[in-house]
């Protein structure tokens, strides 16, 4: 019977820990993890470009004009996303943002522009977006705005 109970003693204990890994990783608050969502789109969309661009990954003109649409989708949206200043130890959001908000809603839409303008139908397209106006939107916005 001892060794029942420590079993179940073992298996409580990893789930309460799980859980706190779990809590501690990811936003609980709707709104700070609907932002972090959009964003983790405009990761995947970037790093789809990025391997591209460094080579690391087969140019793919369907696959650059997706991510194109999905960041120019996501920029226009992440104005609407962050305006309600909701908090969560998970964010990586800085309180700058509601403080600077016409800058930061500006670095946003030179995310839109920038990606709007990138030609995606070849690869030099797609490395000069990502080496120019793209990834310095990109850039501009996290040195700010980003923990």
């Amino acid at each position: 019977m001892k060794a029942f109970s420590k079993v179940v003693a073992c298996a409580a204990f990893t789930a309460l820990a799980a859980t706190a890994v779990w809590a501690e990783g990811e936003a609980q608050d709707p709104t700070v993890k609907a932002r972090q969502e959009l964003m983790e789109g405009v990761g995947a969309a970037a790093k789809t470009l990025g391997g591209m661009a460094g080579d690391k990954a087969p140019f793919d003109a369907a696959a650059a004009e997706a991510a194109k649409a999905a960041l120019v989708a996501a920029a226009a949206e992440i104005p609407a996303k962050f305006e309600p200043q909701a908090s969560d130890p998970a964010s990586e959001a800085k309180p700058e943002i509601w403080t600077n908000w016409d800058d930061f809603a500006a670095k946003a839409d030179a995310l839109k522009v920038a990606a709007e303008g990138m030609d995606a139908t070849t690869l030099d397209g797609v490395k000069a977006a990502m080496g120019g106006a793209l990834g310095g939107a990109c850039k501009a916005c996290h040195t700010a705005y980003r923990m």
